[in-house]
Formats: structure tokens, sequence, C-alpha cells
């Protein structure tokens, strides 16, 4: 069984929380946790599909240049080569579920 509480964590961007429920080449599920007013660096995978799933708060989600403002128990799939950027811009913080196949590991693209 594996949970947040024991995971593999690691901190990312601006104090923000993950734990890597399973990490494996072909296939990534990341729990991740974002205080108020942080972001992700914008970006894009070339092989990599992801499906972003949001378990609490509100999670926007910048996808080809519209925002998407996913809510609890809502989710957002991300096609290979597609720019998009994680942010929350909301008072409280945001957990969500990040499904990536394969892994984004070596498949990502920062984007200015």
């Amino acid at each position: 069984m594996i949970s947040k509480e024991n995971a593999e964590h690691y901190v990312w961007g601006d104090d923000c929380d993950g734990w890597y429920l399973v990490n494996r080449q072909d296939m990534l599920v990341i729990h991740e946790k974002m205080p108020s007013g942080t972001a992700e660096k914008r970006h894009g995978h070339s092989v990599s599909r992801q499906f972003f799933f949001v378990l609490n708060g509100i999670l926007s989600m910048e996808l080809k240049g519209e925002t998407h403002n996913i809510k609890p128990l809502q989710g957002l799939e991300i096609p290979p080569r597609a720019k998009h950027q994680a942010r929350n811009d909301t008072e409280s913080p945001v957990e969500f579920i990040v499904i990536s196949h394969p892994t984004t590991r070596g498949d990502r693209t920062d984007l200015p």
C-alpha cells in the first residue's frame, strides 16, 4: 500500500510538495501540494501524456493559452506537446494527483 504518509517526498518550485505514489519509466503517479500563490514553470512534454485530478482546492491550469479552473473531484488531460502551466491563484493550498504516461523524466522542455 502507498499513501502520502509513506511515499518518497520531494520539494519543488516555490515551496511545493510532491510524493511519488508510482515511479516507473512507463508511468508516474504523483500527489502534489501547491501553497497559495505558487506556480510551476510553463513547459511541455514531447511524449508524456498527463492527467491532473484535484483532491482539494482549485488548480488553475493554463493549457494552450486557455485557463481552466479545476475544482475538487475534477480532472484535465494534457496531451503530448501541449504547452501548459499549473498555478494556485487562490488563498488556500491545492492538492492534486498527476498521472504521467510514460514518465516525464527527461521529457520536459521549460518555456519562457
